[in-house]
């Protein structure tokens, strides 16, 4: 793999790009479990978090994965920044920039807000921590961290992506909004793993199991595409699948009219879990968060033994640090001599 110079989404990521920043991201999972959880990998550089959105998992996580590498990290939020003044994105950014960080994290309501801010900063790497409907990638990654930590047996090498390649991944749920079911699909696709996208016709056109909607960048990812179907029944969809992944139900965009109601919606494509031990017994579920129980998932499968939902914020953090790690370090892979090294002193 060849230095990232940002992230911007999965979809233009190729299999060993993915690879190696999860193979990273599974050796920072151990930081977070030491007395003191920090390494100097980024000491000396500065992370700027500008969510001009709305955040809790996603700006915390990335906030202590500068931390825990030891660099300069700064918060804005929207409230905070100019922007409420009338000032453009751009002109935020280029006075941020004017301040030398080394990478700038954002979130913004607007789809290609990340990649627009990329191609016009020259010295900053901007990582798209979720841009409207575009692509949320840091999340599709921590997804399969989470799945890699569950489905890895205790002989199995430590760079080996098998256990979650050749996998079944139903998608439940209002895709059409989701920026976390499109890095989703990107990421699984890769991976090698049958991607199912589950939910009424509104919320799941049946074009997004058109090649031409998903336009990979990379070969290995335009080979994939076949494997990806729409299903408007749940019990089919759920059928043999190792892993549900449930989205939340955007309830601010139910003014538009996508289902009749969202009691109507849970009745049909609620994951509970009588179905899944019905369809899919040995599944595990995921959940971006935040969550609305009892309209796209129940508490019961929520709370129940094959949710992953707490592993997926822990994992966050890993996956955030190799993400910023990637960017500024110069590094392939995390010299993990150096941080042995640090944690005695």
């Amino acid at each position: 793999m060849g230095l990232l110079k940002h992230l911007l989404d999965i979809k233009s990521l190729t299999r060993d790009e993915l690879a190696t920043l999860l193979i990273n991201a599974r050796s920072f999972i151990e930081v977070s479990t030491r007395e003191i959880k920090k390494v100097p990998a980024l000491r000396g550089k500065t992370v700027i978090n500008l969510f001009l959105e709305p955040s809790t998992r996603t700006r915390t996580s990335f906030e202590i994965a500068g931390k825990r590498l030891s660099a300069d990290v700064i918060n804005i939020s929207e409230g905070s920044s100019s922007v409420v003044k009338g000032e453009t994105l751009l002109d935020t950014a280029r006075t941020l920039q004017s301040m030398k960080p080394d990478i700038l994290v954002l979130r913004h309501k607007e789809s290609g807000s990340a990649r627009f801010l990329a191609e016009l900063l020259g010295t900053t790497a901007v990582v798209n921590a979720g841009d409207g409907m575009h692509e949320h990638p840091t999340q599709a990654l921590l997804d399969c961290l989470t799945l890699w930590e569950r489905f890895a047996g205790e002989n199995d090498s430590a760079d080996d992506l098998t256990p979650i390649s050749k996998r079944t991944i139903a998608i439940v749920g209002d895709v059409r909004h989701s920026r976390v079911a499109r890095s989703s699909i990107y990421a699984q696709l890769l991976l090698g793993n049958t991607v199912r996208l589950v939910g009424p016709p509104t919320l799941v056109p049946a074009e997004f199991a058109d090649p031409r909607f998903l336009q990979f960048d990379s070969p290995a990812g335009e080979a994939a595409v076949g494997k990806l179907s729409v299903h408007h029944s749940l019990a089919e969809g759920l059928e043999g699948a190792d892993v549900v992944m449930c989205l939340r139900m955007q309830l601010e965009r139910q003014s538009d009219h996508f289902i009749p109601s969202l009691t109507e919606y849970s009745r049909f494509f609620c994951v509970g879990e009588r179905l899944l031990a019905k369809h899919c017994p040995d599944c595990v579920v995921l959940h971006p968060g935040p969550m609305n129980r009892g309209t796209e998932i129940s508490s019961e499968v929520a709370d129940g033994p094959r949710s992953l939902i707490a592993n997926q914020v822990t994992h966050g953090v890993a996956v955030r640090m190799a993400v910023l790690f990637a960017l500024c370090s110069g590094e392939r892979h995390v010299d993990r001599s150096q941080e042995e090294s640090h944690d005695r002193n």
